[in-house]
């Protein structure tokens, strides 16, 4: 009813995924996401964690949607944002000729992250996939990441919301890197 008005209508330039994914070290994928909220706040906390890049797949809401950019708080002009790729072509480029580990979350994995962090395992390149509140990861992207991950519930919720799981894998991911590679910011 209020509207703000239109200071300008842009269009993105196309990135050049190769490019962007090129010694990344921390990739978020989020597969079919919907919620424009959900993947702006997961967008913004991939930012804060210092991802490389977001990877939505097709299907997914459009980052530059206004509710999107706003959940972001512009998180969406920071981090690379590579759009529209079918899931496998996602999954495959997040996974860089196995450059980086893929994990996918799933609340019925073997691995936990606490396991995997206790391992070492996220301390190296590392593409986190995720996949629509309302629905989870689709079952073959998930069986075609290299881990399958649950985050470990020690309270009598069944699970989080996403972007409360992209901030917890995220975090976790991001100091193990520090950790092992302290002069990275």
């Amino acid at each position: 009813m209020t509207p703000q008005g239109v200071v300008a209508v842009v269009k993105p330039s196309p990135l050049d995924a190769a490019a962007v994914l090129d010694g990344a070290r921390l990739v978020v994928v989020l597969d079919r996401v919907g919620d424009p909220g959900n993947a702006g706040t997961a967008i913004r906390t991939a930012d804060a964690a210092g991802a490389d890049a977001v990877v939505l797949t097709a299907g997914s809401v459009d980052p530059h949607n206004g509710k999107c950019v706003r959940a972001s708080a512009g998180s969406v002009f920071a981090v690379p944002l590579l759009t529209g790729l079918a899931p496998a072509a996602a999954l495959a480029l997040a996974a860089g000729d196995g450059a980086r580990t893929t994990l996918a979350t799933a609340l019925d994995a073997d691995d936990d992250l606490d396991t995997l962090i206790d391992a070492g395992t996220l301390a190296g390149p590392t593409a986190w996939v995720f996949g629509s509140e309302a629905h989870g990861l689709d079952p073959a992207v998930a069986a075609a990441a290299d881990r399958r991950v649950r985050i470990p519930m020690y309270g009598s919720a069944e699970s989080l919301n996403l972007a409360t799981s992209v901030a917890v894998c995220l975090y976790a991911t991001a100091r193990a890197q520090r950790s092992a590679h302290p002069r990275r910011v």
